[in-house]
C-alpha cells in the first residue's frame, strides 16, 4: 500500500452511484495561506515539456518514471474515439501524478496540464505531502475495471479501480522501501468528472477515491 500520513483523501465516502459524479470532496484540511493552489492562476505554472499525443494533437508533457515504477492499465480500447481518448489522457494523469512525487515538485506542470479546479488542487495536496516526507513510490501498481460515460455537454464520468498490493513508499532519505502486508485496503475505487478543452485534452476536473471499495476487491 502506499501509505502517507493522510491516506489519499477518502474522497468518496459514499459511491453507490459510479457515474455522472456531480459533486467530489478533498482533504479536509485548508491549505496554508504560503500554499499554492494547482489550477489557480499564480502565473508560475511550471511549463511541460512539449511531445505528441493522441487527441487533437495537443502538445503533450513528456512522462518520465523512476525504473523501478512499473504499471499495468488493464483498460481495453472500446472503438470509440472519445472514450479512448479519455482512458489515454487518464492514464497519462495518473503517472504525471507519480512523476511529480518522484521529482518532489507539488506545482510539476506535467500533472496540471491534465488536471484542473478541483482534482489539481487535491493532487496539489497529495504530492506535497510525499515532499515533505521525502518519500516516493516504488513498486507495481494496477489499474482495471475502466468504465467510462461520455456526456453531450463535452464531460465524461470515468469510473476505475487500483491494486496497490504492490507499491510502496520509498525514503529518499534513506533508500528503503516501507514494504506493507497485503490487504483489502489495498483496492481503491476512484470516480472522475473529465471535460474535453479546446486542445482536445481531456483534463479531470474532479476525482474521489474509497479505499477497501468491494466492487474493486477480487
Amino acid at each position: 500500500m502506499i501509505r502517507r500520513p493522510d491516506v489519499l483523501p477518502a474522497l468518496a465516502a459514499a459511491t453507490a452511484a459510479l457515474f455522472l459524479l456531480t459533486a467530489c470532496g478533498g482533504d479536509d484540511k485548508s491549505p496554508d495561506a504560503k500554499d499554492k493552489i494547482a489550477g489557480a492562476d499564480t502565473g508560475e505554472k511550471k511549463p511541460a515539456t512539449p511531445t505528441a499525443g493522441p487527441a487533437g494533437g495537443a502538445g503533450r508533457p513528456e512522462i518520465s518514471l523512476p525504473a523501478d515504477l512499473t504499471y499495468s492499465f488493464e483498460w481495453s480500447e472500446t472503438g470509440d474515439k472519445d472514450k479512448d481518448a479519455v482512458l489515454s489522457d487518464s492514464r497519462q494523469f495518473i503517472k504525471a501524478v507519480d512523476m511529480a512525487i518522484a521529482e518532489q515538485d507539488a506545482l510539476h506542470g506535467a500533472y496540471r496540464f491534465y488536471s484542473e479546479g478541483e482534482a489539481a488542487a487535491s493532487s496539489q495536496k497529495f504530492i506535497q505531502e510525499f515532499v515533505d516526507y521525502k518519500d516516493r513510490i516504488t513498486g507495481a501498481k494496477r489499474y482495471y475495471d475502466a468504465k467510462v460515460q461520455i456526456d453531450g455537454d463535452g464531460t465524461a464520468g470515468f469510473v476505475y479501480c487500483e491494486d496497490q498490493n504492490k507499491a510502496y513508499n520509498k525514503s529518499l532519505k534513506t533508500g528503503k522501501t516501507s514494504v506493507t502486508p497485503a490487504s483489502d485496503d489495498n483496492y481503491v475505487l476512484y470516480n472522475s468528472r473529465l471535460r474535453v478543452n479546446k486542445q482536445g485534452v481531456w483534463v479531470t476536473e474532479k476525482l474521489t477515491s474509497e479505499r477497501g471499495n468491494a466492487a474493486c476487491r477480487p
